[in-house]
């Protein structure tokens, strides 16, 4: 299955990893070029190369990772034709129908072949995979990838619509997995097909859930057992790297100290503005000594009783204008001052940095699809 060699030789299909995105496949052959965001690859420049190299581009803009194909990479990087199954399915089938080295598999559906090369991979050279497409153009394909990736001998293919035509092969199957349109009407074909010596399974893929209730009944019709659906959801996880969280105490000193911070702002402020109005005072009092208009006394007086009582009020009322919280966090000083018995005291305060913690977050972005798993199990026949 694929090249087994240590290093990539002309004609292997690797995978070219780009991101975790972004994975395409590729044959190499000298002469070629591959080309991406990532820079220019020349085939010849791989050749000979070991599996899971690094390869930098000639431009120096980036790099790609050259890896061996394996039926998981292959399900991310192959030609779509159809919907196809992902990881996430696949390892629950395989479990499911007991799908062991050795076994026989019976697939109505090949599609894309995503599933063909994990079950081909399972079998092993032991068992073998009959698939079956009814679709004469898929079929063709299909057969081309399974010869170039070397399954001639483990997978065997046919273009056949099993739903009229039934399976070729009967009393055979350790298990039947139909991913078609109908598969309610292959119920009977699968039953011929399965072995009658022993415990036998079978599972149906359904987008819908109309599609498995037509399903169950045809089940039940033919004498399947322990009936049962699934619906298989992928999620992710990716791990990252964030400060942790400050404690409450931590929290609570903070705002503390932004506080005080405000306070010593807002009468830093309001000294300010007396000390402008005693400037303005000063020199509207030099104007008159200047040129005294009223050299009794009577208006000037006046005036600074006016005065005096508008700064008693401004004391308590200030019109000053406070700045934002950053301006406030700008002007925090390196230490708290308090007073204790008349004696100042300067505290600094903690200035270390964020402890870093693992966490795990899912993604938001799933790559899978809505699928309806029904399987059932055939029990052997009774043998007088």
């Amino acid at each position: 299955m694929w090249s087994t060699a240590r290093h990539v030789a002309p004609g292997d299909l690797v995978i070219v990893w780009l991101t975790r995105d972004l994975v395409q496949s590729l044959v190499v052959t000298p002469g070629k070029a591959f080309n991406s965001r990532y820079g220019e690859y020349p085939h010849s420049d791989l050749v000979g190369i070991p599996y899971g190299s690094k390869v930098p581009s000639r431009t120096g803009r980036g790099f790609v990772h050259i890896l061996r194909p394996t039926p998981e990479l292959w399900t991310l990087a192959l030609p779509h034709r159809t919907q196809i199954l992902y990881l996430a399915d696949i390892a629950f089938i395989t479990s499911w129908l007991y799908i062991r080295p050795g076994a026989v598999v019976l697939e109505a559906g090949t599609g894309s072949g995503s599933f063909t090369h994990s079950i081909a991979r399972t079998v092993g050279p032991t068992g073998h995979v009959y698939s079956y497409e009814f679709h004469e153009a898929r079929a063709g394909k299909a057969a081309e990838e399974f010869a170039r990736h070397g399954l001639s001998d483990i997978v065997t293919l046919a273009h056949r619509n099993v739903c009229k035509s039934g399976f070729t092969e009967a009393d055979i199957a350790d298990s039947v997995f139909l991913d078609l349109p109908a598969p309610w009407e292959a119920i009977g074909h699968s039953k011929a097909a399965l072995r009658k010596d022993r415990l036998t399974r079978i599972c149906c893929f359904s987008p819908c859930i109309e599609q498995v209730l037509r399903t169950v009944s045809a089940l039940n019709d033919a004498g399947f057992t322990d009936i049962t659906m699934y619906e298989t959801l992928l999620r992710p996880h990716e791990v990252i790297q964030a400060p942790r969280l400050a404690t409450v105490g931590t929290v609570a000193e903070k705002l503390k100290r932004q506080e005080r911070n405000r306070e010593d702002k807002r009468q830093r402020q309001i000294a300010a503005s007396r000390a402008r109005r005693d400037a303005t005072e000063k020199r509207k009092r030099e104007d008159q000594d200047v040129v005294d208009p009223d050299p009794d006394g009577h208006e000037l007086e006046l005036k600074k009783m006016k005065t005096t009582a508008q700064c008693d009020d401004e004391a308590y009322a200030p019109d000053v204008t406070m700045g934002t919280d950053e301006e406030v966090l700008e002007d925090q000083p390196s230490a708290v001052t308090v007073a204790a018995d008349d004696t100042t005291l300067a505290m600094p305060l903690p200035e270390s940095a964020p402890e870093i913690q693992v966490l795990s977050r899912h993604s938001k972005e799933v790559r899978g699809h809505t699928s309806f798993l029904t399987f059932a199990c055939l029990l052997p026949a009774v043998r007088s």
